[in-house]
């Protein structure tokens, strides 16, 4: 994971809706439908990403869990703590890029 400085116009507001919706996935799509904030580019950015890697996290999860007949039901809630780093760099105003995730974002013009 590598990120690039804030750009000046981010504001502490963009900041913290940024950062919820890594943690709490229904506030990215809240952030999606609200007009105000789908026009905000950090915001945006953030909010598609957060939505790609939960349902990463959710099909690995539900994949582990009928690989190992129900042990991987632990391994996803363990998993839902992926979204706290990210979470912290938006906090921080960072534009975070996940490999994979980033990349499909920008190819699919999502964010």
């Amino acid at each position: 994971m590598s990120t690039q400085p804030a750009a000046p116009e981010v504001t502490s507001d963009d900041r913290l809706w940024a950062a919820l919706g890594y943690p709490i996935w229904p506030l990215a799509v809240i952030v999606l439908l609200m007009e105000e904030k789908k026009t905000r580019p950090f915001i945006k950015f953030h909010a598609v990403q957060s939505l790609v890697l939960n349902a990463v996290i959710a099909i690995v999860g539900v994949l582990l869990t009928v690989i190992t007949v129900g042990f991987g039901g632990i391994c996803w809630s363990l998993f839902w703590l992926l979204t706290i780093w990210p979470a912290i760099e938006a906090y921080n105003g960072k534009w975070l890029n996940i490999p994979v995730i980033t990349n499909f974002i920008k190819k699919q013009n999502w964010a």
